[in-house]
């Protein structure tokens, strides 16, 4: 009797064994590892949320926007140089023009001047091609433009407007549309998903207020016993001129404040906002381009003092609107906003398309079946269409 509860050495050894093995594994040693591996897992978990995303492409926007200033404006732009050497040519070749025939001959003034112009001109015109806008890469690469470059890059728009001209700006371009291009994709698909739920809840809402529950019809449902019916909420599908209405609204409020910011007209802000949406970004217009920094001021004060005739209200104004970042960062959010949009437009519109097809489905079999009916009632045997089992 005794016997059966006792234990051979080798069991006991392999009992301490295994309690030694499972103390070792919660020893303190180990709680700092997996206080690491939960606090990553949970920050993982939370990025993959709609709000993470949300705020990861914000900081990866702002994050690239700070690069790409670091990286252009070391570049050294001598076409600036060529243009002002240009100029002073230029000015010399008419005024030599001017001393060596003066007044006395004017067709053969008229015409030289002519040649001069025209040179000066396509050399001019094929500058602009190359990419010279007038401004210094500090001028060009403002915080607020260099966002837009960013959004532009990531969303996959790309205004053209302004491009890297460095080598490591190129190469950090791609890498940042690697990393950038699938993070939008999935703030598009989150972003959608949670605008198409609550859109859809309120206009569920809105639907149940205005819908018309009339006393008969309460009345018929308790004589027929279906009380429950009334209580069990039948699916409702947004159609698609609300989420139209809805997009159409966006653009107008958009037109509205571009318009007023960017000093464009109302037919160039709703050109902008339409085409951004749709992805389109010729880049004629961007915002942020009209944005005064301090780099701007400095070329104006700078030529205040060389230029007399400088008018020094500019100077003024410039200082008064310069660093407008909150308008910026509306902007921004502007955009972000109205991609979700879209994304939300896009699975509503999805659902519908899904509803009608499976109508036109429905439809079609029984439009298929009363043609057969048909062709076998007016072509086929009169007695088929009769019950076999009718006793006459």
């Amino acid at each position: 009797m005794s016997s059966k509860f006792q234990r051979s050495p080798s069991q006991m050894l392999g009992g301490s064994v295994g309690l030694a093995a499972s103390v070792n594994s919660t020893s303190p040693s180990n709680r700092p590892r997996k206080q690491v591996k939960r606090c990553c897992r949970n920050f993982v978990t939370f990025m993959c949320t709609q709000v993470g995303v949300g705020a990861l492409i914000v900081f990866y926007a702002i994050f690239g926007a700070l690069a790409f200033m670091h990286i252009e404006r070391e570049y050294v732009d001598k076409t600036a140089l060529q243009v002002l050497e240009l100029r002073q040519n230029c000015s010399q070749r008419l005024w030599n023009i001017t001393e060596e025939h003066n007044i006395i001959d004017k067709p053969i003034w008229v015409n030289e001047t002519n040649a001069v112009l025209q040179d000066y001109q396509a050399e001019i015109a094929r500058i602009i091609k190359n990419g010279y806008v007038g401004r210094s890469p500090a001028q060009i690469w403002s915080f607020p433009a260099a966002l837009m470059f960013c959004l532009s890059v990531i969303t996959m728009i790309g205004y053209g407007n302004m491009v890297p001209r460095t080598p490591w700006g190129k190469g950090f371009t791609v890498i940042y549309a690697t990393f950038g291009i699938p993070l939008y994709i999935l703030y598009f698909l989150n972003m959608g998903r949670v605008l198409a739920r609550s859109f859809k809840f309120l206009y569920r809402s809105m639907h149940d207020c205005t819908e018309d529950r009339s006393y008969d019809a309460r009345l018929e449902a308790l004589e027929h016993g279906s009380l429950g019916a009334l209580t069990l909420r039948k699916k409702i599908i947004v159609p698609s001129t609300a989420c139209l209405w809805v997009i159409i609204f966006y653009v107008l409020t958009g037109t509205i404040m571009f318009a007023n910011w960017e000093k464009w007209s109302f037919l160039n802000s709703f050109y902008f906002c339409m085409t951004s949406l749709c992805k389109i970004g010729f880049g004629d217009f961007v915002p942020g381009a009209s944005l005064t920094t301090a780099a701007d001021v400095d070329a104006a004060t700078q030529k205040l003092r060389e230029d007399i005739a400088a008018d020094p209200n500019e100077l003024s104004e410039l200082q008064r609107i310069t660093d407008q970042h909150s308008k910026l960062a509306i902007n921004f959010i502007y955009m972000l906003l109205g991609m979700g949009l879209v994304a939300m437009c896009r699975n509503l519109m999805r659902e519908e398309v899904r509803v009608k097809l499976k109508e036109m489905k429905e439809d079609t079999k029984l439009c298929v079946e009363d043609t057969r009916l048909r062709f076998v009632g007016c072509c086929g045997d009169p007695r088929e269409l009769y019950d076999p089992d009718y006793d006459y």
